[in-house]
């Protein structure tokens, strides 16, 4: 088990035997995130946030942090890890009493084994007590009617697009790790809506968070993390606000699509078991927050074919970003980040703009499956298509495979099908 003790103040001298890492969150040289400072003067905006939110966004730094800086590969299955947190809080009795639903939702959405051990926190870091000084504030406090997960992909993409189709009072929530294949299209996504839907850059916070020498790439504790910072601006409101988390219904279920470990990069993030626990961890907490996924029973294609603005959408969809690993072009020289084509992201955003547009205009640095890795992932995909077609699993019980799923169960059965035959649909093309 690897131990990590977070220190959140200066002045706080905790300290444990056998420690693996002590993570200062006030030293830029151990993890650099800029809430607190970036969007200073954008956060004059909002009022105060609640302290559960606080400790919550905390909590997803660390474990981000864990995520980032301890491998898989030294495990004795290759994945999964326990790890043991040691953490201040301000709402230490909520805390305790929600422990092991923290834990349960860490352990579904990571696949390792997640522990925590609080102790109380009593006053205010400096970067807090400026955000806090209300007094000092010449900006008038207003709040959303909603806020939306921006991500700077294709989903995220549609669920702007059709939310601002409809209200223009709604808050947009980025956040990016370094690589410019992801900054660089959030840049390209927020200039098209501001100006397709004449918005104000105050609609959009954008946060940046990373430890410094991070080892492990899969980082499937990245969503919470990103979550939190949306779920931190959601507190400062006196009302229930609807947190937008757009992802196609197909993905959101996560199943594994071949015995590899080909998908470890697409994460849980929007598994509807995995949404109903940090829903209930949000209620305990007292925290006003309803989490929704627009698009939980359409699959890639169906959102693209059905957005609100068609037009809009299919001007700029080269525009957004869906690959796993867009910056892995820079070892091979490449000055442009791009997708790959056939990492498994990459797979479900061709066989979707092909089912909805019939032409598919992103550039791809491997359409053609034609070097080393693209073969040996297009053999798996096309063995996982055979074994859909072929053994005929029950959608039933292939839904149930990634996580529970006790409601629903028809549309998911049916997202599930419609997913697999847009994906076949596309492999049907290359043979490997």
């Amino acid at each position: 088990m690897k131990i990590i003790v977070c220190r959140i103040q200066e002045d706080d001298e905790f300290v444990i035997d056998g420690v693996d890492f002590t993570v200062d969150l006030f030293n830029k040289e151990q993890y650099k995130y800029t809430f607190w400072t970036d969007k200073r003067k954008q956060l004059d905006q909002v009022d105060v946030f609640t302290k559960g939110a606080i400790d919550l966004f905390y909590i997803s730094l660390m474990v981000y942090y864990a995520d980032r800086r301890i491998s898989r590969k030294k495990e004795d299955d290759n994945w999964t890890r326990s790890i043991k947190i040691y953490m201040p809080v301000f709402e230490l009795e909520k805390w305790i009493s929600n422990k092991k639903l923290l834990e349960k939702m860490l352990c579904f959405l990571s696949g390792d084994r997640w522990f925590f051990k609080f102790r109380e926190r009593d006053c205010l870091n400096k970067n807090e007590k400026i955000v806090f000084n209300v007094n000092s504030r010449n900006t008038e406090i207003r709040w959303p009617k909603a806020v939306c997960m921006l991500s700077g992909g294709l989903d995220s993409f549609v669920g702007a697009i059709d939310i601002l189709c409809q209200d223009k009072d709604v808050w947009f929530v980025s956040h990016h790790s370094g690589g410019k294949g992801v900054s660089v299209y959030q840049d390209k996504v927020i200039d098209k809506l501001t100006n397709h839907f004449k918005l104000s850059l105050n609609h959009f916070f954008r946060f940046y968070s990373s430890p410094k020498k991070g080892i492990e790439d899969t980082t499937r504790t990245r969503s919470f993390m990103f979550f939190a910072h949306a779920i931190l601006l959601i507190s400062s409101c006196s009302k229930e606000i609807i947190l937008h988390i757009p992802e196609n219904g197909f993905i959101s279920l996560n199943i594994p699509f071949t015995n590899t470990r080909l998908g470890s990069n697409s994460t849980r993030t929007t598994h509807p078991y995995y949404m109903s626990l940090l829903q209930q961890l949000l209620s305990s907490l007292n925290l006003k927050v309803k989490l929704n996924n627009p698009f939980q029973f359409k699959t890639k294609g169906e959102m693209i074919e059905n957005c609100i603005d068609p037009v809009f959408l299919k001007e700029n969809i080269i525009e957004t970003m869906s690959c796993s690993k867009p910056d892995i072009g820079r070892f091979k020289g490449e000055s442009e980040s791009k997708h790959c084509g056939n990492c498994l992201p990459c797979l479900i955003r061709r066989a979707a703009i092909e089912f909805a547009h019939n032409l598919d205009k992103t550039e791809y640095r491997d359409k053609g499956f034609k070097e080393g890795e693209a073969k040996n992932n297009l053999r798996s995909f096309k063995l996982g298509i055979k074994d859909y077609v072929v053994n005929k699993t029950e959608p039933a019980l292939s839904i149930q495979t990634s996580g529970p799923i006790t409601e629903n169960i028809d549309e998911y059965c049916g997202i599930y099908t419609r997913g697999m035959n847009e994906l076949k649909t596309l492999l049907d093309k290359y043979n490997g």
